[in-house]
Formats: C-alpha cells, structure tokens, sequence
C-alpha cells in the first residue's frame, strides 16, 4: 500500500522515481481503509531532505499512510523557502487547537546539540509537544537529539557533550532479538552516527521503565524502548541517505571547520571514493516494525488513541 501525501510535495516525485509507491488525497479517498496517520515533526534545518529520508521508510510497507508535516509554531527557518512551509506544515499549536490525534509521531533531531535544553528558544512549546504525545499519539519516534530531548523531558536523562564528534558508521550490537521492534534483526548491524552529545548507559538503566535495544562499544546506546511512554528513542541516523554524512564532512571541510574522516564510510577511509550504503535494509526492517507495532495495536477509531 501507499504512502499518502500531496501530488506537489517534492517527496512525491522523489519516492516515485525510487519505485515507492505513493498516492495523493483524491486517489486516498476513494479507498475503503483507514490509513494511519503518521505526523512528522521536523526540527531539521533542511526541511525536504529530511521529509524524503522519513517517508520513504515509512512509505515501504504493505499499509497506506497519511503523512502530516508539524512545525514548531513560532520558530522560522532559514533554510527553507517560506512558501514550502506554508503550503505542507501545520503548525504545532494549530494541531493541538484541532483535537487531532495521531497514530504515530517522529520527532526529528536539530543540530543544537551545544545548547543545554532549556535554552532552546522553542523548548517550551516543544515540552507541550512531549506531553500532548501522551493523550494524542499511540506511538512515538524520537530521533537523534529530539530522541535525547524527550527521555530528558519524561526521565531525567541527561546529555553529555563528547570531546570530539562521533562521526562515521559503527556496529551495533542486538541487545533484545525478541523486541518486535528488532524482528528480522542480524545479531548486529551498521548505522550512521554524526553527533557531539552522548546519553550513558548507565543513566539509562537507572531510569525505570526503559531499555536499551541496540548498543555499541564505541559510541553508547543507539535504540531505547520507553514502554510507559509508548515511545522509542533512537540517537544516531538509520535514516540517513547514502551521501548524507559525506555533505556534512564536505560541507565542514569547505568552511575549515575542524573535522574527522567519518569512520567506516569511505571505502579504505579515503574521502575521495564514493562512500556505499550498509545500513539500509535495517533501516527499512526498523520502520517497518514500528509501523506493524501501530497497525497492531492503535485503536481502530482514532479518537480513541491516548486512552
């Protein structure tokens, strides 16, 4: 089944090339099914990429889903023409006025990993969002530092700079193969890392009610399950496209910002050759399985969710 979004989405025409299948409101609405209807919170500086890297992996799977895109209310972007952003965002409090409930939300990461998180000007209005989560979305995706913002907002958790970035593709090991998150799961696999902040391991599993799914020797925790919460938290990037972390690399490289080769990406660590993709079919099995998890337990009627 599709992915339903608006014909005029840039997403569109992408997954479409890529041979994901998607559909638009009118073709939506003339199917006897109730989609789930997942938000996508994106706190991401370039806005389209990122809706490209989320939908197509919640797009891959045998089910038809309604993709809404949410904005912090006040917060305006600098990197994305304004016109995108009124014609595909809602903004948050405009979703909360409405009533609207969601069977599942992502919640992007943002690159303010330096800023303690009370001093983010929108972290009010983003702690509103944690807690309407609660009453308004069966489940919940943190990703990378919105992943860290939400186990701190609901735990305590804190976050702890690094002395130099975790950057690269580093092996994480199967903590929990009988998770249905994990199913079809290798015993370990590779996922992009690009950050400067940790979460301990040992901070995680004093807190009652989470537990950790994947984990790496070299760079901490990646997967947490919060089952009160009806949440999951991941801190490094299965979404990622195969070039993202050699943009990033480039992109510090250009400006003389201090930088490290990201590890394990380039074939030989050698910048100059084309980096290849080792992480996308547990991409896909992740999302896959947290879409099947909301299939199979959000409440058939929507208002319901939150109950």
């Amino acid at each position: 089944m599709p992915i339903k979004m608006p014909a005029n989405l840039p997403a569109y025409a992408v997954l479409t090339r890529e041979g994901v299948m998607v559909m638009d409101p009118d073709q939506a609405a003339r199917q006897d099914i109730r989609p789930l209807r997942i938000g996508l919170l994106n706190l991401m500086p370039k806005k389209i990429q990122t809706e490209n890297q989320f939908a197509r992996l919640i797009g891959a799977t045998p089910l038809q889903i309604e993709l809404d895109l949410i904005r912090m209310s006040e917060h305006q972007t600098r990197n994305t023409a304004a016109e995108h952003m009124e014609s595909f965002y809602r903004p948050f409090e405009e979703v909360a006025a409405s009533g609207d409930k969601y069977d599942g939300l992502i919640i992007t990461g943002a690159p303010i990993e330096h800023l303690d998180f009370d001093a983010v000007t929108y972290w009010d209005e983003l702690a509103r969002v944690f807690d309407w989560t609660q009453t308004h979305v069966h489940s919940t995706f943190g990703v990378c530092w919105g992943g860290m913002a939400m186990i701190n907002h609901f735990h305590g958790v804190k976050k702890h700079m690094l002395d130099h970035k975790a950057f690269g593709c580093f092996r994480h090991r199967n903590m929990d193969p009988a998770s249905p998150y994990l199913r079809g799961f290798s015993d370990d696999c590779v996922i992009p890392v690009s950050r400067w902040t940790e979460m301990k391991r040992a901070e995680i599993e004093a807190a009652p009610g989470l537990s950790i799914l994947l984990d790496s020797d070299e760079v901490g925790p990646c997967l947490v399950e919060d089952t009160g919460r009806r949440a999951l938290y991941i801190f490094n990037h299965f979404e990622y496209d195969s070039d993202t972390l050699k943009q990033e690399y480039d992109r510090d490289v250009a400006s003389g910002t201090p930088i490290n080769v990201p590890c394990n990406y380039y074939p030989g660590d050698d910048p100059t050759r084309p980096p290849s993709n080792r992480w996308r079919s547990h991409a896909h099995l992740l999302y896959g399985n947290w879409i099947n998890q909301i299939y199979q337990t959000t409440p058939f009627e929507q208002m319901n969710i939150g109950h």
